[in-house]
């Protein structure tokens, strides 16, 4: 089967850091470019960051830039997220994604990213 399993969130102080983990079975994540989401309660879904199948090209959303990095050890068959000056903004449930088919680079269409993990909660307040 394929699957992909997010952990690492929890609660955190405004300023303080958090890695979230997505690794995956069922498929080799090397052949496929992985995306981080997020959705706070009330809020549409928000696309976070990707990162293209060999790590070589990444991308972040305007309001996570200098803050966030993502990062891939295909090895580990594990994409990470590493979270620093968190701010209580950031807050929400975070998912990773694969598309439907392999690729390198990241798919501009959110569509086409099909394969969820169940998700993990980042709290940021004080």
């Amino acid at each position: 089967q394929v699957q992909l399993v997010e952990s690492g969130g929890g609660l955190v102080q405004p300023g303080g850091s958090l890695r979230l983990s997505c690794a995956a079975s069922g498929f080799t994540l090397g052949y496929f470019p992985i995306r981080w989401f997020r959705q706070a309660p009330g809020k549409e879904r928000e696309g976070v960051s990707c990162i293209s199948n060999t790590g070589k090209i990444t991308s972040y959303a305007d309001s996570v830039k200098g803050r966030f990095t993502i990062s891939r050890d295909n090895a580990k068959n594990t994409v990470y997220l590493q979270m620093n000056s968190l701010k209580p903004e950031d807050t929400a449930v975070y998912y990773c994604s694969a598309p439907r088919q392999l690729g390198t680079g990241c798919y501009s269409s959110d569509a086409m990213y099909v394969y969820w993990g169940q998700g993990t909660q980042v709290t940021v307040s004080s």
